[in-house]
Formats: C-alpha cells, structure tokens, sequence
C-alpha cells in the first residue's frame, strides 16, 4: 500500500513539475491533464475570491501587537526556506529578541478522522492548545508529532520556541501568554491571512520561480504569481548571481519590494552516529550513494558532484518521505555491493532516519546554511526594523 502511495505521488509530482511538451503523453494523461487546468482555473478563482474577502474586511485579520515576521512561497515545495528561517530566528535571537516559530507542522502525526470530527462538532478544536515542539530550552515532541521541518528547527535554534498548529491565530495567543514573546516568525505564513504580518518575505527559486505557470493542481503555484506585489522582501534562493532577467519579471508585478539574492552553501558533513565533522573535501573522490526525500533532489545531488563525490546511485522520495526499516536496510545494501565509501543525505532526511541501524557504510548529512550574495543590507534593515520595535 505504502509503494502504490509513493508512486502515485511521484506521478503527480512528475506531472505538476513539468510542461505538456515535457511529459510522454499517453490518452489517460491528456484527460487528467485537461482536468487538472480546469481545476487550476478554479482553484484561482477560489483563492482570489478569498483575497477579496480579507480586503474587502468581510474575513477580518487579527492583530497581534508584536511583531510578526511572514516568510513564505507562492510555489509548493523545495524554494529552500527552512534555512532563511532559521537563519533570521537566530540573528534576532542574538539580538535578544523573544522569538517563536509558528508553523502548520507538515505531515505531522493528526489526530484520527472519527476525532476531528467530535472536536470541530464540540468545539473543542479551537479550546485544544497548540503543540509545542520546543520552548527554547527542552524540546518536547518528536518529528511524527511536530513535522520534520519544525523539529529540525528546534533542535538547531537554542533559545527560539517552535509551536505547531494550522491556526496560527491561536499559537500567537499562546506564544505571547505563555513565552511572553515580542516577535512571531510564520513558516509558510504567506497564505496565511488571518493573522496580521509586519513584515512579507516571499522566497523565489532562482531554478524553477513559477514552474509550469499553472496553479495547484496542473502546476505548482499556489497563487498567481502577480500576487508577489505583496511582498516586502523577496529572497532569490539558489542563486549564482544573475537573474536580472527573473528581477525584471518581479518588476513587473513589485516596484518596491527589496530583493535579496541568496544561496544554500554547504559547509561540512556531519555523521548521524558518531556526530564527528569530516570537511567537504572529503566528498572527493568518494563513490557515495545520495537518498534524499525532499522537492528538489536534482539541487542536493549537483553540490555533492560539484565537490567531487562519485554518485553510484541516486536513492529519490517523495518530499517528506517517512522512511522504513526495511528502505534503510536495502540501501544500505545496495551501498555495499557497489563499493561504497559513504551515504550521503540532507539534514532534513535525517530527522525521518532516526531509526538507522549503525552500519559499516558511514552515513552522513550535508549542512547547508544560507549565503547572501547580494542585498546583505536589506537583509540588516528586516532584523533592524523589528529590533526597534518595542
């Protein structure tokens, strides 16, 4: 069941991805094809009627009176921005600011069907707290609990609160009552409309900004990417440093937002076992095997080439991929029979790989931290306009 479920989503991503002349098209296609552009169109007509309602104030936004940090995508998936957040919750932390993390909580572990349903019925949904991941000091909840993304950010953010909770009105209320909070970080807030931001950073993958150019379902937009004309700061990930072409498409929709261009530069390895650092040189020459369970694999396999590694064997899952035993073990296999001198997987894979069995191929994880490149000064005036907030 759980094969038929990963193919089925490896289908669908194949076909959100790519354009019509891109994909073998068969006549079973063609149709979910058509289907899927007409639902698109709806889903557009769905999303710009509920812009309209918040405008017009018929859905009303609430206030927070703090400061409220939104980063977010207009695309599904893999524009690299759980490292932006980490990397603006720890340079306001070391300012002293009282930081929480709000956060949907991804694929995290959700109560059974038959209790959704009793708690909507009684209320009881919105009297339930949201679940804290970490208060800065201990953390609380394992991945299945919280997401992966949210655990990954506790674990690496020492005096920073992580709450999990689609409604992200009710984790502000809590993170101010209970952690006497001064600044809110939204993961993923740019839809999220209900609450109030002082400040909208959208990230745009300098690969693949608008994908196709549909919106979900036929493609990967999750609104009209006309709609960046609300952002104040847009971050350009993955970047070389030369996208004037994508700056002057921004231009169109955003003459004011400040652009901050930006990549995810590798700084070491790490092994999940014995935790020991090996630099990247390392990758040199090594015949590896890459696994990775994220939206954009092609990007994490290139970094490893670029330094030299010898990929025997591209191991991909869908994103946020919960791996089992036995995947484990047969990769692990397949590293031995083809001679392999290490496994190689992301940061984020690591979180869902706690159950490794220690094997004679050392497995690591790529650290990736976030690189400005150009904007150093935008990215200055976002911490110090909500440090002199008071």
């Amino acid at each position: 069941m759980a094969q038929k479920k990963e193919k089925l989503e490896k289908y669908i991503e194949k076909l959100i991805y790519n354009r019509d002349e891109d994909l073998h098209v068969d006549f079973g296609t063609r149709v979910l094809l058509t289907i899927s552009r007409g639902m698109s169109h709806c889903f557009k007509g769905i999303i710009l009627f509920r812009h309209y309602l918040y405008d017009q104030r018929i859905l009303r936004t609430d206030f927070p009176g703090c400061q409220v940090i939104s980063i977010g995508n207009l695309t599904v998936g893999g524009t690299g921005k759980t490292p932006v957040v980490e990397l603006i919750a720890k340079t306001l932390a070391s300012k002293n600011r009282k930081i929480a993390i709000l956060s949907r909580g991804y694929k995290k572990k959700e109560p059974a069907f038959s209790e959704k349903i009793i708690n909507k019925l009684t209320f009881q949904e919105k009297k339930t707290p949201p679940r804290v991941v970490s208060d800065g000091k201990e953390i609380f909840l394992d991945y299945t609990q919280s997401g992966d993304e949210p655990f990954m950010l506790a674990n690496n953010l020492k005096g920073v609160a992580v709450l999990v909770d689609k409604d992200r009105v009710k984790s502000k209320k809590h993170a101010i009552k209970e952690f006497d909070c001064d600044t809110l970080i939204l993961d993923d807030g740019f839809q999220h409309l209900a609450l109030q931001h002082s400040t909208e950073i959208v990230l745009v993958d300098t690969t693949n900004p608008y994908g196709n150019g549909y919106m979900l379902p036929r493609g990967i937009l999750r609104e009209p990417f006309s709609n960046i004309k609300r952002a104040d700061y847009i971050f350009l990930t993955k970047s070389t440093g030369d996208n004037q072409y994508l700056i002057d498409e921004i231009r169109v929709y955003n003459t004011k937002a400040k652009i901050i261009e930006c990549r995810h530069a590798p700084r070491y390895l790490e092994n999940i076992y014995t935790k020991e650092i090996e630099p990247l040189e390392f990758l040199k020459a090594k015949r590896i095997i890459a696994m990775s369970g994220i939206a954009s694999p092609k990007g994490f396999e290139k970094l490893l080439e670029n330094f030299g590694a010898l990929l025997m064997a591209k191991k991909r899952f869908t994103d946020h991929h919960r791996y089992t035993q036995k995947e484990i073990t047969n990769i692990i296999n397949l590293a031995e029979e083809k001679g392999c001198e290490a496994i190689i997987t992301t940061e984020k894979d690591t979180v869902r790989c706690d159950h490794m069995e220690q094997c004679n191929t050392p497995i690591y994880f790529l650290r990736v931290d976030i690189e400005i490149l150009k904007g150093q000064e935008h990215f200055d005036e976002i911490i110090q306009k909500t440090c002199n907030f008071s």
